[in-house]
Formats: structure tokens, sequence, C-alpha cells
């Protein structure tokens, strides 16, 4: 049987993962919708040996390839869009997109030949406030408030099962321009921080008054409109015209 993945564009990370076992789940669940992408942040005394049996074996070549890093950061290096998951809700963790909302807007990265992460925290912990914000847009999936916690295979196959479902409405918008590129997850750190510094130059933000938290609605809108790479440049050469301008005020007074 040849192998069929629908879901190529699309790659499950999980960050720290303590259970080996949870990790080979994980495998099979990707080969069950077919999303063929799995990478390891920080896995903790991973085993290929217990991860295999639960991979079963649709899942066990998913499992066998999976891209090991140590830093969140590197792993999301290249991709155009990234979903983190939390059941946690509130305080810095806002803009949360229910399964189904988060599966149209995976599609539409991916019909502009893009592709997509969604990153899954530790199974007793989630992802950190920080890791959060490296992601940029966030899912969280409804559940009875008695019974909140979902084994991090359920999780990774809720979410995959949205995506799936699309396949088959082609809603996708067809690309004409061949040479559209969307910017990577490390361009709009990059930019998030220029702005930032010119944000602070012109007194837009302060910093003596949590200029990150104030920065937040603004890494949220650049993170909803899929942000082409001639775009990117345009929004780093008005950072820069801002910051020369503002340098060359405070040199002539």
């Amino acid at each position: 049987m040849s192998d069929f993945y629908p879901l190529n564009n699309l790659t499950v990370i999980l960050v720290r993962p303590k259970f080996s076992e949870n990790i080979g789940s994980v495998a099979r669940a990707c080969a069950n919708m077919g999303c063929p992408n799995l990478y390891l942040v920080s896995p903790q005394n991973f085993s290929l040996d217990k991860a295999c049996p639960l991979a079963t074996p649709k899942g066990m070549k998913i499992l066998e390839k999976a891209s090991i890093f140590t830093q969140l950061s590197d792993a999301l290096k290249d991709f155009h869009s990234v979903f983190g998951t939390t059941a946690r809700i509130g305080g810095w963790r806002k803009g949360i997109l229910l399964p189904e909302e988060a599966s149209k807007k995976i599609r539409e990265v991916i019909g502009l030949e893009g592709n997509v992460a969604v990153v899954f925290g530790s199974e007793d912990k989630g992802l950190t406030n920080e890791e959060i914000e490296i992601c940029g847009q966030i899912i969280s999936i409804p559940t009875v408030s008695e019974a909140w916690s979902l084994n991090l295979a359920q999780a990774v196959l809720i979410i995959l099962y949205e995506n799936f479902k699309l396949l088959a409405e082609r809603k996708t918008r067809p690309i004409h321009d061949k040479n559209i590129k969307l910017a990577t997850a490390k361009d709009l750190q990059t930019l998030f921080l220029q702005l930032k510094h010119a944000l602070l130059e012109i007194d837009f933000l302060h910093k003596d008054n949590n200029p990150d938290y104030f920065m937040m609605p603004i890494k949220r809108f650049f993170n909803r409109v899929n942000l082409r790479k001639n775009e990117y440049n345009l929004f780093m050469g008005i950072c820069r015209q801002i910051r020369w301008l503002s340098s060359k005020n405070k040199d002539d007074s």
C-alpha cells in the first residue's frame, strides 16, 4: 500500500513530551489523518522502543523520521504560520480559536503553498506564555469543565481531523501567481522586534510601561493576515526609516 499524505504541508510539533508512548500514539494519529510531519522539541527520556508499539505499523515511518530539536524557535523558523494549543485561557492568551476556526485559517495558508505548524505542549504543563507568544495564533479544544484535560494524542487527532474534513470541500483559493511567497515565523519575529524598537523611539510605546504587552495586538494582527515576503520587506523598510529619522532628529537637537 502506497503512502497517502494529504496534509503534507502541516507539521505537528510536540514540546517537551514526557512519555514515549504518547509520542507513538501521536504518530499513529498523524498517519490516520495523512499528516507525515512530526517534530519533537526536547523530548524527555525518549525511547523509540516504547513509542513503536503505540505508533502501530501505519505510524512507524512517521515516528522514525521525526525531527528532534532543542529549541522551539529553531523548529519553527521555516514555517509561514504557527498555531499553538492551550487548555488555559485568559491573561495573555487572547484571540483563541476553536479547532474548526483554526482549520479554515490553516487551509488558507496551505492554499498559498505555505507550511503550517501546530504546536502542543507537555502533558502536564502545556506551553509556556513565551512559547504561546512565539506561536502567534492559539487553538483551544472546548471540553466540559470537570474534565478539561485531554490526552496528547487525542488533542492532536482532533486538530488534524478538522483539517482533514476540509480536504474534500476544495475551498482553498487557487493560486494564479506562483511567485507569491509568505513570510516565515522567523521573519515575523524579526519584524516584531524591529517594530517594537521603532515604536519605542517615537514614544508610541514606553519602555517603563510593559511594551511587550502592548505589542500583543500588533502581533495578533500580523499573524492573522498571512503576510507576504514583499510585505514583510516593506514593513522592515518602514521600521528602518522611522529609526533613521528618529536618530537624525535627536542628532539635530
